[in-house]
């Protein structure tokens, strides 16, 4: 490929024939992870950004359109997320040991995009996300914020202390649920942040305001309409939400099987055109919209930096194998923002066309 430096790969067992015919991208993703795959000259990062440059260069005609239409339907019960499989599919990434998380997050554990002006540090850039979210949120003391998917409960934590808000957050994650409460009671803010072991689609009552950060991804698309319709049900008349998502910009199509199979069970990147679809029919305003594209790739490398930093003490906690799997992970998404077709979405829905002003000036306002 033209302008970009050569990569040489060697296989020390090479992939049967039948598994490449039937998953070729699982079976060399298996190779790699299982040290079958070595890298003899440039690095992963090299050898992804000429896959996804050469995918992104035949991925227009008939052929591959094709191709899409048969994996979505192979693929598309695995999208199906009720109650009882959402909640599967959750504990398998998250109720990992929150000691993995800390060798590569940030100080408040944001497990999602950071947000970057210039050369913030991931600290800064992440702060710099949550006041992002609660400006367009327009957050005043007193106001019951309800978070779905609340994680280790770094946001909710962080809008409560600095913005007075009460929060109500929601994960399935009995290790997170455990660590945000903890978390809540050590900062002295108990009484204003709550986290509880629940479905979304079990909370009843009414929020001023609801805020999802990087768990639209694991709803599955047959349960979009769904969550639209729960979010307006539970959003006050005049209130705001903002959902903060990985979307996918092309024509609907499955995330990569061997992320699905090890790393996110159930997941699925909405379009552009299934989530705007959604909100329609829910009946809820699309107040603003933004796509963040670039800045979940600089996220991911300082993930991956600080993984390859701490990597003995991951392989202490897990093994080489575990070690392969998750920078592989790491740097297959973050190839994924660079040169295909990933990217964030940030949507501001409402109830009422008035709830927000009619420009963004109040966003980039200091006062």
């Amino acid at each position: 490929m033209e302008g970009v430096d050569p990569v040489v790969v060697r296989f020390k067992r090479v992939p049967s024939m039948k598994s490449l015919l039937t998953s070729a991208h699982i079976s060399i993703c298996d190779s790699y992870v299982n040290g079958d795959m070595v890298i003899e000259e440039g690095t992963l990062r090299d050898f992804l950004f000429i896959v996804g440059k050469s995918a992104m260069l035949n991925d227009e005609g008939w052929l591959p359109d094709l191709n899409r239409s048969i994996h979505s339907l192979i693929a598309s019960w695995q999208h199906y997320n009720p109650a009882h499989r959402s909640k599967a599919n959750v504990a398998h990434h998250y109720d990992l040991s929150g000691e993995l998380y800390d060798q590569f997050l940030d100080e408040h554990r944001q497990y999602s995009c950071a947000y970057f002006e210039g050369n913030e540090t991931l600290e800064q850039a992440q702060e710099k996300k949550m006041h992002h979210i609660a400006r367009k949120l327009l957050i005043k003391p007193g106001m019951r914020i309800l978070d779905i998917g609340s994680g280790w409960g770094g946001l909710g934590l962080f809008l409560a202390k600095n913005y007075g808000a009460e929060v109500y957050g929601v994960t399935l994650s009995e290790e997170q649920h455990a660590w945000a409460n903890d978390w809540a009671d050590k900062e002295g803010l108990a009484d204003k942040a709550k986290f509880h072991l629940q479905d979304y689609r079990a909370v009843d009552g009414k929020f001023d305001r609801i805020v999802s950060v990087g768990m639209f991804e694991h709803v599955g698309q047959f349960h979009f309409d769904e969550y639209f319709q729960k979010v307006r049900s539970l959003l006050a008349d005049d209130g705001v939400g903002l959902i903060h998502t990985i979307g996918h910009m092309g024509p609907p199509e499955p995330i990569s099987p061997w992320i699905r199979k090890y790393i996110f069970p159930g997941a699925y990147l909405p379009s552009l055109s299934q989530i705007g679809r959604a909100v329609e029919r829910s009946r809820l305003w699309l107040a603003d919209f933004e796509n963040l594209r670039l800045h979940y790739a600089k996220t991911l490398a300082m993930w991956n930096e600080r993984f390859q930093q701490n990597r003995d003490k991951v392989k202490d906690l897990y093994d080489e194998k575990f070690c392969r799997m998750w920078e592989l992970y790491l740097v297959s998404c973050e190839m994924a923002f660079v040169c295909q077709a990933a990217c964030v979405f940030q949507l501001q829905v409402s109830n009422k066309i008035d709830a927000v002003p009619i420009t963004r000036r109040y966003l980039y306002s200091d006062t």
